[in-house]
């Protein structure tokens, strides 16, 4: 929401302003508030700051590698072969590095509960944020139950039960995870992300290993790049699988931004966040593309068995089929076991990532107001009560042929790309706002390294992204154009259209600030939500003097020495 009265005056006694510094939502400022409104919203929103550095990195981890990795990239390797596969990875790889830099400089500046949605409200326009917030809560509302039923089908790699078995095991795990709120929901992460890391660690050992001939059961003998040339392919299905294979691409790395989302949480988001912003691209694309590199080398991309690999069919896993080929009993029973593990890991993020947007979109009048109730353990017990009451639709899949999950799957299909994308926005149109406003680049205490620039690029890649999707699901490889099949995949975009339109309208009539059909510059507003000690040094008013001592004391604007950038990349690898 615009905020048109003039910004604060600084006064030398600000550092005494009473913010009640309890683990609420963050040390953050409001400068068109009264301390009692303050303390009020906090009440009404007591979120705990129990998430640390680690935790923050592997939640981004959790979030985006699972069976997007570990199945749906056999799919995409069938596709458009192993170049293809290497090269689209690469391309959303840098994709997501532009997103995480803009949004860890907002998030960071301003740790509000909601995050993304927020900022695309304040910076962009609140009805375009309204149809974000709610396209991307939908998404992870429709996905909870779909991961746990792939969860349990991971477990036909061994046997054979009823569905519904499963899916009511996992759902009761996810259920009890809740009762310990954020932090019990951060440990979980952890460990769970940290078993696939290793995972990931193992296999690319193992897939060099292979590679030169070092398995005994394998009859290859030394495979080198026998797979990227005739008979096999390179690329295969020419621009059109590699459009195929950028999709899947694009998928595989939701979850990525979770990091922003619980910033609002963070023990101290000044000091994790930059860590975790600048750590889980190096981590998530070392992970992704060495792993598919080598994937592409040791699995030929015509292999059969490939033409099943989707959802959490594990038994066409590329990587449970590239330890089949290599002849190693029992190792593919460990990683169908991993995978299972990492399906799981995403229905755990779902829960995390629903609640807190649904809760965040209540807060700010965008949802019905009780569900933005939030418990003294800082548990919002009405979104989770939602959200596990329609993970209970997962019970649909015990029914042959259910068409319920891809209808419900299609109301999400790419809202990824129009979120990344409006938060490049959001930072290019902050970063405007910042600078008429008198600031400098030099205040902020972390910054996006390729600066807008870096976010026009992220505009750009989530556009092409948009657009491949568009092209293969209007004409399917193998395949005629079909109406049903294209809105499988694009329904996404009218329902964000609808959304939008619906805001829109109804704030013509109730919301009358919210009219225009965006905020204009001069009208963004820099200060509510900031941080407490950013604001003593960057609210109007604050003498140069001071400005500038605080600037020279930010941690980023310290000289660095020569070791401290291979040393940055080792801890944010490892």
């Amino acid at each position: 929401m615009a905020i048109t009265e003039p910004a604060p005056t600084y006064h030398s006694d600000a550092k005494n302003i009473d913010l009640e510094k309890d683990a609420a939502i963050g040390e953050v400022h409001s400068p068109t508030l009264g301390s009692d409104d303050i303390a009020d919203d906090r009440a009404k929103n007591p979120l705990k700051r129990n998430l640390h550095g680690r935790h923050m990195q592997m939640i981004a981890i959790g979030g985006a590698i699972g069976a997007g990795l570990f199945v749906g990239s056999g799919g995409a390797l069938r596709s458009g072969g192993p170049a293809s596969l290497v090269i689209c990875f690469m391309i959303i790889g840098v994709s997501i590095l532009m997103m995480m830099q803009a949004l860890g400089e907002l998030a960071i500046m301003y740790p509000v509960n909601g995050a993304f949605f927020q900022y695309i409200c304040r910076f962009i326009d609140p009805s375009w944020g309204f149809a974000m917030g709610w396209d991307y809560a939908i998404q992870w509302l429709t996905i909870l139950p779909f991961e746990i039923t792939a969860a349990g089908l991971t477990i036909d790699y061994w046997h054979h039960y009823n569905i519904g078995i499963w899916i009511a095991v996992f759902l009761t795990v996810l259920t009890a995870i809740q009762f310990f709120g954020v932090r019990g929901y951060g440990e979980v992460e952890f460990l769970l992300s940290t078993i696939k890391v290793v995972a990931c660690a193992g296999f690319i050992i193992f897939g060099i290993i292979v590679n030169c001939g070092g398995v005994p059961t394998d009859n290859r003998g030394y495979i080198g790049a026998r797979y990227w040339h005739s008979p096999e392919q390179a690329f295969r299905n020419g621009f059109h699988g590699f459009c195929t294979v950028f999709v899947t691409a694009s998928f595989a790395f939701g979850g990525t931004e979770l990091t922003g989302l619980a910033a609002a949480e963070s023990a101290d988001p000044v000091r994790d966040l930059p860590k975790a912003t600048k750590q889980v691209f190096w981590r998530i694309t070392f992970f992704y593309v060495v792993n598919l590199f080598i994937l592409g080398l040791i699995v030929p991309s015509s292999s059969q068995v490939l033409l099943g690999s989707s959802g959490a069919n594990t038994k066409a896993s590329p990587f449970v089929l590239a330890i089949t080929l290599a002849g190693v009993k029992g190792l593919p029973s460990v990683f169908n076991a991993v995978i299972t593990i990492s399906v799981i890991s995403v229905a755990n993020s779902a829960t995390y990532a629903s609640t807190r947007t649904i809760q965040a979109l209540a807060q700010k009048g965008m949802a019905p107001k009780f569900l933005a109730y939030v418990d003294k353990k800082g548990r919002p017990i009405p979104t989770i009560v939602l959200q596990l009451v329609l993970a209970l639709l997962a019970f649909c899949n015990e029914q042959t042929n259910s068409q319920v999950f891809t209808w419900l799957l299609a109301l999400s299909g790419v809202a990824n790309f129009f979120v990344y994308g409006s938060i490049c926005v959001a930072h290019i149109r902050f970063r405007s706002a910042w600078k008429l406003h008198g600031h400098t680049v030099e205040e902020l205490p972390f910054r996006a390294q390729f600066g807008i620039w870096g976010s026009y690029l992220g505009v750009l890649l989530n556009f092409l992204c948009l657009a491949a999707q568009f092209y293969t699901a209007l004409y399917p490889i193998g395949g005629t154009p079909n109406a049903e099949a294209f809105f499988e995949a694009y329904l996404a975009a009218p329902l964000i259209i609808a959304l939008y339109l619906g805001w829109k309208i109804w704030s013509m009539f109730m919301i009358p600030e919210n009219r225009p059909m965006w905020v204009a510059i001069k009208d963004i507003d820099l200060y509510t939500g900031m941080r407490e000690d950013q604001f003593t040094f960057s609210a109007e008013g604050v003498p140069e003097a001071i400005r500038r001592q605080s600037i020279a004391s930010l941690p980023i604007n310290k000289p660095k020495k020569w070791y401290d950038y291979p040393k940055n990349f080792l801890t944010g690898l490892f």
